[in-house]
């Protein structure tokens, strides 16, 4: 399906000054702006599952949510791009579904640079208000870059992952099937043409747990290293036709009850190295990559001065549309909480090893994390007395 519906060429809402007046990120002024910004597009009032943000004055810890997927999407991309100004409005934008965790994981390559293109829920039979109102506020016209086939010589204005209604201002690329592995090798190859280069490094997760392939997305959107897929005992076709096509090195992620050992080996066949980066737990997985670095892959983060965000390990969806924000601001990678109260052993010990840190994302509403887990990431982030 290829259904497009129509937006107004200029703003189709009312934006109050005072909301744009009151939020600017390239200074880090107060995240109260983004929920007025959002509340005054989305007319979602105050509650709190409507908030976009909120932050306690001089607090390291932001909270991000939203009373759906579309919504906490578009906040996320206000959060990133404001639009106070037009360098302050993305160029390009990916649409993806709300039921299709590998795709929206998948498109966090299309954050890096050169595209930087934020994720906005769509579905088959239109665009929820949320994502229209943020469309009518960036309006997209495409990154200049040299490309082929639907995406012309003026590139992409949206990036549409599977069967998504698409607004008709604006080129559209789809890129292949609407399939986890098969789509994510589609990715990949488009993501050559868009960064004039084929990859060079290569993230394979795991296509069935999404909990262990969650920090994935926050890398790519940082780096642009492009996410495959694979079974736990099989390497699926598209994958391994991807590796033969652009021959990279390999980043497995996961641990061996998640992608086994006998797959590693029929990626190394394919590849120009592979190794693992793993922790037997989602948790310990996340932290894993946070820490790890090779040469030019890996986040590295071992030393204070760093920023993270937050996300429940049981709430895909989410995690893998706040990608965006490792790649921005004070970016940094994603770490999992288990639960709603308590902090995870790995991730406190983590924090501890890397404090202070310059910023914490919270990833989710009260329910999906609790004020009293803020608070403790709060004072496990906060700079020492002197």
């Amino acid at each position: 399906m290829n259904q497009k519906l129509p937006i107004n060429a200029r703003l189709s809402v009312s934006v109050p000054k005072a909301a744009r007046r009151r939020f600017s990120w390239a200074k880090g002024a107060a995240v109260t702006g983004v929920t007025l910004l959002t509340a005054a597009l989305l007319g979602c009032g105050g509650s709190d599952q409507s908030e976009s943000a909120e932050r306690a004055p001089a607090s390291n810890t932001e909270r991000i949510s939203g009373a759906d997927a579309p919504t906490f999407a578009a906040n996320v991309a206000f959060a990133v791009y404001p639009a106070n100004t037009l360098a302050q409005r993305p160029k390009s934008i990916s649409l993806v579904t709300e039921d299709n965790w590998q795709n929206v994981v998948s498109a966090s390559v299309f954050m890096a640079h050169p595209l930087r293109a934020p994720l906005l829920i769509s579905t088959a039979g239109g665009m929820p208000a949320p994502t229209t109102a943020a469309v009518n506020i960036f309006q997209p016209h495409g990154n200049r870059l040299k490309a082929s086939g639907n995406a012309s010589r003026k590139g992409a204005a949206y990036f549409a992952m599977g069967e998504v209604a698409t607004p008709y201002q604006g080129r559209t690329y789809r890129p292949g099937e609407t399939g986890g592995a098969v789509q994510a090798a589609s990715i990949e190859a488009y993501r050559k043409v868009l960064f004039r280069e084929a990859p060079k490094r290569v993230v394979i997760a795991a296509e069935n747990d999404p909990a262990f392939a969650l920090p994935a997305a926050a890398w790519a959107a940082f780096s642009g290293d492009p996410v495959l897929y694979s079974d736990t005992d099989k390497l699926p076709k598209a994958t391994a036709d991807a590796l033969r096509r652009f021959p990279a090195k390999v980043y497995v992620l996961g641990p061996t009850s998640v992608i086994s050992p006998s797959v590693v080996r029929e990626i190394g066949k394919l590849a120009k190295g592979v190794k693992r980066v793993a922790g037997d737990t989602p948790v310990e997985n996340a932290v894993a990559l946070a820490r790890y670095s090779d040469g030019d892959f890996g986040w590295g983060v071992n030393r204070s001065g760093h920023g993270f965000v937050i996300a429940r390990s049981n709430a895909p969806l989410e995690a893998a549309l706040a990608s965006p924000l490792s790649a921005s601001g004070t970016q940094g990678p994603l770490l999992l909480t288990e639960s709603a109260d308590k902090l995870p052993r790995a991730v406190r010990q983590y924090l501890l090893d890397v404090k202070p840190l310059k910023h914490v994302w919270i990833v989710g509403d009260e329910e999906a994390i609790a004020p009293s887990q803020q608070a403790e990431i709060e004072e496990l982030t906060a700079t020492p007395k002197r």
